[in-house]
């Protein structure tokens, strides 16, 4: 059965931490255009939706890229505080899909491949599975606030190696249906697979420091691939 899956990538145009980030260079083009490319060469995709309050990635993606789909966001939604499944409530309004894949431009190591090979595992499992949203596995000592071990016996000195793995969301990809958002306020439903992802391709941009590492790291796969 051949679905159709349609990209969802929000982009603001104003970001608190790193000014500009979605459109700023990214090894000479636009931090945007690592996402789109990735998600452009995916046969299972089968739109590409860009939701923005940038005049700046409007005009770019009209030059660059005339086939994805753009949603102005309305000025109700574009408070850095308005909730991401608000954001795709009001999107999902606007094109249909079988099941919806959303990522960010904050992901630029995140490969097509790597979209493809999730895409796949999920709808070959859709019949167990209602969302998808990837991860990635960690194995560290972790404590919380009130030098309680969270995830080991201090007791105990396992190698970390050997301590059982604690995954975190990476926000690098969610794949959700339009029942599944609507019924739960949420891009992940009540029977979610984790997808494992490697940590390098997860690496995502928060922070100046993030992305210096990822434009650097980036930069050095391309030279050696």
């Amino acid at each position: 059965m051949k679905y159709k899956i349609v990209a969802l990538v929000p982009m603001r145009h104003n970001s608190e931490r790193v000014p500009g980030k979605n459109y700023r260079s990214f090894a000479g083009k636009p931090l945007y255009h690592r996402i789109i490319n990735s998600l452009s060469t995916c046969p299972e995709i089968s739109q590409i939706v860009v939701d923005t309050d940038s005049p700046v990635i409007i005009e770019g993606l009209s030059r660059d890229f005339s086939d994805v789909k753009v949603i102005e966001r309305p000025e109700r939604l574009r408070a850095g505080t308005v909730p991401m499944n608000d954001v795709l409530l009001h999107d999902i309004q606007s094109v249909e899909a079988d099941y919806y894949l959303q990522t960010h431009t904050t992901n630029p190591l995140l490969t097509a491949e790597t979209i493809s090979r999730a895409i796949n595992l999920f709808l070959h499992n859709n019949n167990i599975y209602d969302s998808l949203f990837s991860v990635t596995r960690t194995q560290t000592r972790y404590w919380d606030l009130l030098t309680r071990p969270i995830n080991h016996n201090s007791a105990i000195l396992l190698r970390t190696q050997d301590l059982p793995p604690i995954f975190e969301e990476n926000s690098c990809l969610y794949l959700f249906s339009r029942q599944t958002l609507e019924s739960k306020h949420n891009r992940i439903g009540e029977r979610p697979l984790m997808f494992e992802m490697d940590r390098f391709e997860a690496i995502d941009i928060d922070e100046e420091l993030d992305f210096r590492i990822a434009e650097l790291l980036y930069l050095e796969s391309e030279n050696n691939s």
